[in-house]
């Protein structure tokens, strides 16, 4: 399965662009999520949401649907992945359960700065859940019960899936990689106009694709050729029948939902082709 769509959607500069002018900020998901059949959350990663918002976001959606988390970034900014399972309990029980089947991978984006060490990766990577089961047993470790409340119990047997986006050059080695295949979690292929190290290994079944801008970060959009490009890849890998993940970052100018658009348009034509040559 592919699944295309965009990193975040609550943009005001987005009004009157890709949302109709008079679209109240309120319909923004129901509109994002009739066109694109994924969404990276991104708000999970500046704060601790609530079981309602969680639960809202699940009840917004149609079927089928799926949201990308992203990790706390406490946990991969503040802490470097030390020291986390309370983190990681608080984040679980934050809310996250409610998503259900619709819960797609979880994002973890390590910090520029943060250098590879295979010890301090080996034991976070065994602290992830792998499935709703888990995280209800991780999340029952919280420490702090916020405004919102808290969710240990899931409303459906759900797998989890993990995925690490790496941006110091120390971590491309073949040591993380043995890492994340034992562990079944991906490493994120990451276009960032060359700031970032941009890797494609194969670690699990599944890839995750961030989309930052090729020429700007956060700012470029993609060229016909290069959505040529990108499509063939999805294409290569969903005939190894992995499933795969793609999310546009490129927010500034608000090419994200449109970039995405024409990357979805360019596989289903492929995968069209593909069918009726047998």
């Amino acid at each position: 399965m592919a699944y295309v769509g965009i990193s975040g959607y609550n943009y005001p500069n987005w009004r009157g662009v890709f949302y109709p002018a008079k679209l109240p900020a309120r319909a923004w998901l129901a509109h994002a999520s009739g066109i694109f059949n994924s969404i990276e959350l991104n708000g999970t990663f500046y704060s601790l949401k609530s079981p309602a918002v969680f639960r809202r976001w699940a009840e917004e959606t149609p079927d089928p649907f799926v949201f990308a988390v992203k990790g706390s970034r406490f946990i991969t900014h503040n802490l470097k992945l030390g020291r986390a399972e309370t983190a990681l309990a608080n984040f679980y029980a934050s809310g996250v359960l409610a998503l259900g089947s619709k819960t797609g991978p979880f994002l973890w984006q390590l910090p520029p700065l943060l250098r590879f060490d295979a010890e301090r990766t080996r034991r976070f990577l065994e602290l992830l859940p792998r499935d709703s089961g888990q995280a209800e047993a991780l999340a029952r470790l919280h420490d702090r019960a916020p405004p919102g409340g808290v969710l240990v119990d899931a409303p459906a047997t759900v797998r989890f899936r993990h995925a690490f986006e790496v941006r110091h050059p120390s971590w491309v080695t073949e040591e993380l990689y043995a890492l994340l295949r034992e562990h079944a979690a991906a490493l994120v292929v990451a276009d960032t106009a060359d700031r970032f190290p941009n890797v494609e290994v194969d670690t699990t079944d599944f890839m995750y694709v961030r989309l930052h801008g090729s020429k700007q970060l956060y700012v470029s959009g993609y060229d016909d050729v290069e959505l040529d490009g990108w499509a063939k890849r999805v294409r290569t890998w969903l005939a190894t029948g992995r499933d795969v993940h793609v999310y546009f970052d490129n927010d500034a100018r608000v090419h994200a939902p449109f970039d995405a658009q024409r990357l979805m348009e360019r596989i289903r034509r492929g995968q069209e082709g593909k069918d009726r040559r047998g």
